[in-house]
């Protein structure tokens, strides 16, 4: 009995230290969060802006790896435009710093936000430099809206136009004995999800389409560079034709950056502009801790003043039930429409949309509260990066819509895939499936094909679906369904496009539609005091995102190991799609 009750006690105190050093470091995060000191920074202080990542909102995440506890912080777009806007003001800010890794994990409608708000930070006469070893297109983009822009003597800026390649299935899927059984529209030719699993390349209508936006996206990159730069549109696409931009010396020949600099030389200019006495004395202020504590004083600013344009972020894909950060869900969105309208105090609501889509259900139930909404009180839409498919489905009945010159909108299609892996279960492994129903069709199965009825009744539905899809768009843009259906049809349009063809009203941002919306609801701009739906913030959040570590976390963050995080969320949507879906073909990443 000895060495039992031995080996018991023994297993005893071990849980018990272990829950014992849990609790201590749960106290002890509490302790820190709520006891940190005032956040302070000196006189003559540089914004260093060296975040890795952007999404539309910030997100903090704990990770627990073994015995290691990871932090991991993404700044939100938001929380970047009100701390540039504090900075202009900011008499203990001297100038901004844009040091930014080499692959800026960032849509580019939010990197045309940024850049306006750097451009707007100029105005106050303030510096704005900008260093980077390599400049990727996206991030020289950023980093031309410096009034200096400088460049590693032995780095490089890539400048060589926009391009897209697509990955095609269909040749493994016959090699698998897959049947994917696919439905669309009966004529969305241009809706091209599922082109990759029915064919081997690109059709004519998804290359017209790919082409038509990729160049809208490249034409609005060449207007900024060539307004930062003073360098032609021609010139600028000579130069990406040519290839004439090969390395440090000749971006610096063809201006595109301002000198060539080590990192220390950079410093001494840091150096001499705020007049510290040494480099170790320049007085940095991380980018994201300053727009985290900016943040907290405009949270306790509008707490003294009744909250009265709302602003409701719908971020992701769209589903049924409960959302996040980062997924629409269709319970939890309309909740946060619903609150709004029925907030006394909100006059007018913004409706902040960056989704490729998703279920085309729980985008209807999301569109019943905007179109309710409405009834009562104004809504604006501001798109970000995207705002397509099921993602257009919510926005169409606002009174107005906003997209960036790159957005990417449209997309009005839906789909359906059923496969077929009964053929390769038995070819490859033996395995056979049968079946009892009490009626004809009591089973849809992904063993075996459906019946020619079956797949009629199928197209009837999603064409049934595009039909009132058509038709919503229509009564919200004031347009017949057949001008709808004329540029629809699943296709896909940059912002530029989208507004000269009535998709939208008026290129601009998320401050543009607010402000808009204040003037629909008499609201003064000094009196514009903003409420946030859905609430997600909680103290885990504050404490993880106003730490000391937050800057160096970002760092840590590799584009590799960002690409690989974006390939298991887009694995673990496709993997919840149910039903029709009206989703964007595929996800637009600019380098």
């Amino acid at each position: 009995m000895r060495p039992f009750w031995r080996s018991f006690w023994a297993s005893t105190l071990a849980y018990f230290a272990i829950a014992l050093v849990g609790v201590l470091t749960l106290v002890l995060i509490i302790w820190i969060a709520f006891d940190k000191e005032e956040f302070e920074y000196e006189e003559h202080s540089v914004l260093n802006m060296n975040f890795a990542n952007v999404s539309e909102l910030s997100n903090a995440e704990v990770q627990f790896t073994g015995s290691d506890i990871a932090t991991n912080y993404t700044i939100g777009l938001r929380e970047i435009k009100q701390a540039l806007n504090a900075a202009e003001k900011d008499d203990h800010i001297d100038g901004v710093f844009i040091n930014l890794p080499m692959s800026l994990n960032a849509g580019m409608a939010t990197v045309e936000e940024i850049r306006n708000s750097i451009l707007k930070f100029r105005e106050s006469e303030k510096f704005v430099i900008a260093y980077a070893d390599v400049y990727t297109q996206k991030g020289y983009y950023l980093a031309s809206a410096a009034n200096e822009v400088y460049l590693n003597p032995a780095g490089m800026v890539e400048f060589k136009g926009l391009g897209a390649e697509l990955m095609f299935f269909k040749g493994m899927i016959d090699k698998l004995g897959i049947d994917m059984q696919i439905i669309r529209g009966s004529n969305n030719k241009f809706k091209s999800a599922v082109e990759p699993l029915m064919m081997d390349s690109m059709s004519v209508a998804n290359r017209k389409q790919t082409m038509t936006y990729l160049d809208a996206m490249w034409g609005q990159m060449l207007k900024g560079i060539s307004t930062a730069r003073d360098i032609s549109v021609d010139e600028l696409n000579e130069m990406a034709d040519s290839l004439y931009v090969r390395n440090a010396n000749t971006s610096k020949t063809y201006k595109l950056v301002d000198d060539l600099l080590y990192k220390d030389e950079v410093l001494d200019i840091l150096k001499a502009k705020t007049k510290a006495a040494s480099v170790d004395e320049i007085n940095f202020v991380d980018f994201s801790q300053y727009a985290h504590f900016k943040d907290k004083d405009i949270k306790v600013d509008n707490a003294a003043e009744d909250e009265n344009i709302a602003v409701i972020y719908a971020v992701g894909g769209i589903n049924s039930g409960k959302g996040s950060r980062q997924s629409i869900g269709s319970e939890t969105l309309s909740e946060a429409i619903r609150e709004a309208r029925l907030d006394k105090d909100i006059k007018a609501v913004v409706l902040r949309i960056n989704s490729p889509g998703g279920d085309a259900l729980a985008s209807d139930v999301i569109w019943r509260e905007v179109v309710l909404t409405k009834e009562s009180k104004p809504v604006i839409v501001s798109m970000g990066d995207v705002a397509a498919s099921g993602g257009y489905y919510i926005a169409c009945p606002a009174d107005k819509i906003y997209a960036q010159p790159n957005t990417i909108t449209g997309s009005i299609g839906v789909f359906g895939v059923i496969p077929n892996i009964g053929p390769m279960l038995e070819d490859k492994l033996g395995i056979t499936t049968d079946r009892v129903q009490t009626n004809a069709h009591s089973v849809y199965s992904i063993f075996q094909p459906l019946t020619e009825e079956e797949k009629m009744i199928v197209q009837q539905g999603v064409d049934q679906i595009y039909d009132d899809f058509t038709k919503k768009v229509a009564e919200g843009r004031g347009m017949t369904q057949a001008e709808v259906d004329s540029i629809g049809q699943g296709r896909v349009w940059a912002g530029t496009d989208a507004l000269n063809i009535g998709l939208v009203d008026e290129l601009g941002g998320i401050d543009d539609a607010v402000n808009y919306a204040a003037d629909r609801a008499n609201i003064k701009k000094s009196d514009i005091h903003v409420k946030v739906y859905p609430e997600w913030d909680n103290w885990m959040m504050d404490f993880l995102r106003g730490q000391e570590l937050g800057g160096k976390d970002e760092q840590s963050n590799t584009a590799a190991s960002a690409q690989v995080l974006k390939m298991l969320k887009s694995i673990d949507e496709m993997s919840s799609m149910r039903g029709v879906q009206a989703r964007l073909p595929y996800e637009v990443i600019i380098e």
